[in-house]
């Protein structure tokens, strides 16, 4: 099997590439075909663990859910975590193969980095039917073509056509799909098969002059003019913009577009410069009596239900700019007045005594004071923590003493190793990891059971695990904890995501010529007898 490949670049960054791409998968899964997403190079904190223990970026991971496929890591053979200024962990097939600056990743790695991305795609040629291809950035980025792996290089190995996003909310999207053309070569700009405007505003007639300009400008037919959506959350694969940490409620930016919610548990999310794996959070997010916002630089912490400090690829740097700006003091009173406190992977570590890096795996601030909330100390090293786990739970205190025999998945990604001291209990036993029977011990509870941390990502996409999570915070402020109506029962996390996905597919598909792209990748369409019902009253539009 030799698979077709369609290919999804954009004017710019955050023009929705990947929600598109993610909506491709589904739509073929729908109409009867094996598709696979595909990512090159992928520069993000945002990520996840393979079956086999392997790292690669959130955003292709969700495509593969929208794919009905598991993870991995041809799917994103190359993943760049950035560490600092200029400078970045480079995952190659889900493995660390080093930290490197940008100019010495250009000039002396991405030659083998390309081999890892021709690989992995022959790979996936020969076991799947279509492979839908997500760009980074722009095309036009000039400075960066002689050594760029990931946009019109992958579309010519793929002899791929290319579907040019646009995103039109920010404005200039005229200009930018002309601008984008004119600057590529014309070996590349032939490439280029069609256009899709995105998070469109308003009455599409009004909008019919300027896609008759587009096509004779460009001579490229718009192949789809997609809706700004919300009331519904696919994830996206970057962190989130400082400049709008604070402004609650935020997590991926479908997210950010639902109206906020008159909640009665106020959770607030300490935004990290370097923070990481954002969608840690997204379930608690989901939940109708939530309410979670992110802190930032000047944003007031004020007195939440809750305080979650996430995880981090810098920590200790982190750490040192919380105590800067004065973050960590008011968690530090806000924990004395009895506010509970929990830490994930590297928020985690933060709650501790003391961080050292001997080996400056991380930073080059060798040790530093952690915020002393948890007897616990962390040591980093070299190498690399990545897996599935599942685990029980075995802590105590008002969070965990209900829920213990519990058991909890999710994943570790860590360099960091934590020794317990005797003033707090481990939270969780991992008795799975990458599929073999272990007995470890993770995370931390203090003495009063109201601040604890552990290593686990996804920890709260267990529905159990965070719905008891959130009761616990509903009885501690006098109100009672939330029943489910046997009748009418709340759809799982993953099922929800699902749903969103279908509702994702219903959008995209109603506003492209599905029948043209399908003619571009010489496929006929639905494989099979399919009828799809598009219901725009199911979906609120004015979103994404």
């Amino acid at each position: 099997m030799t698979a077709k490949a369609i290919m999804i670049q954009g004017t710019a960054s955050h023009v929705g590439k990947s929600v598109l791409v993610a909506a491709l998968c589904r739509i073929f899964k729908q109409d009867g075909y094996v598709s696979v997403p595909f990512k090159s190079q992928n520069m993000a904190l945002n990520s996840f663990v393979t079956r086999d223990g392997g790292e690669m970026g959130r955003a292709q991971v969700v495509q593969a859910q929208a794919a009905g496929l598991e993870p991995t890591g041809e799917m994103n053979p190359i993943l760049l975590k950035p560490t600092g200024q200029a400078s970045s962990q480079v995952i190659v097939l889900g493995k660390p193969a080093g930290n490197y600056s940008a100019q010495e990743y250009h000039t002396n790695y991405v030659a083998r980095a390309w081999e890892a991305v021709c690989l992995s795609f022959k790979q996936l040629s020969a076991k799947y039917e279509i492979i839908v291809i997500e760009g980074a950035g722009s095309p036009a980025e000039v400075n960066l073509a002689e050594h760029e792996i990931v946009n019109m290089r992958v579309a010519q190995m793929a002899n791929a056509p290319v579907l040019l996003t646009a995103d039109i909310d920010k404005g200039g999207a005229l200009a930018a799909v002309v601008g984008t053309l004119e600057l590529l070569s014309p070996e590349d700009r032939r490439r280029i098969a069609g256009i899709i405007i995105n998070k469109f505003r308003g009455d599409l007639r009004l909008f019919q002059p300027a896609i008759s300009f587009l096509e004779e400008k460009t001579g490229r037919p718009v192949l789809g003019v997609v809706p700004y959506f919300q009331g519904f959350n696919v994830q996206e694969e970057d962190t989130i913009p400082e400049e709008v940490a604070g402004q609650a409620p935020l997590l991926s930016e479908a997210a950010r577009n639902k109206k906020t919610k008159s909640s009665e548990v106020e959770i607030a999310v300490i935004y990290l410069p370097h923070i990481s794996n954002f969608t840690d959070f997204d379930p608690l997010y989901e939940e109708e009596d939530v309410n979670l916002r992110y802190i930032g630089r000047g944003t007031p912490l004020e007195y939440p239900d809750l305080i979650i400090i996430p995880g981090s690829k810098n920590t200790i740097e982190d750490l040192v700019t919380l105590k800067r700006n004065g973050l960590a003091a008011e968690i530090c009173d806000r924990a004395k007045k009895g506010v509970p406190v929990i830490g994930i992977c590297g928020g985690f570590q933060m709650l501790g005594c003391t961080l050292a890096d001997p080996y400056h795996t991380e930073s080059s601030i060798p040790m530093e004071a952690g915020l002393g909330l948890l007897d616990i100390t962390t040591t980093f090293a070299p190498e690399k923590v990545t897996a599935q786990v599942e685990s029980e739970i075995i802590g105590t205190g008002v969070f965990l003493a209900g829920l213990q025999g519990e058991r909890v998945r999710g994943y570790e990604i860590h360099l960091g190793r934590t020794e317990l001291g005797p003033d707090v209990a481990p939270a969780f036993k991992i008795i799975f990891r990458l599929n073999e029977k272990v007995d470890f011990l993770d995370g931390a509870v203090s003495s009063n059971g109201l601040t604890w941390g552990t290593y686990i990502h996804g920890v709260f996409d267990n529905d159990i695990f965070r719905r008891h999570i959130l009761d616990v915070l509903r009885i501690k402020k006098g109100l009672s904890p939330l029943t489910v109506n046997p009748e009418r029962k709340k759809p799982t996390f993953f099922d929800q995501v699902e749903q969103d996905l279908d509702k994702l597919a219903a959008v995209v598909r109603g506003s492209l010529n599905m029948q043209k792209i399908y003619a571009l990748i010489n496929l006929p369409g639905p494989s099979r007898s399919l009828k799809f019902e598009i219901r725009s009253s199911n979906i609120e539009k004015g979103g994404k």
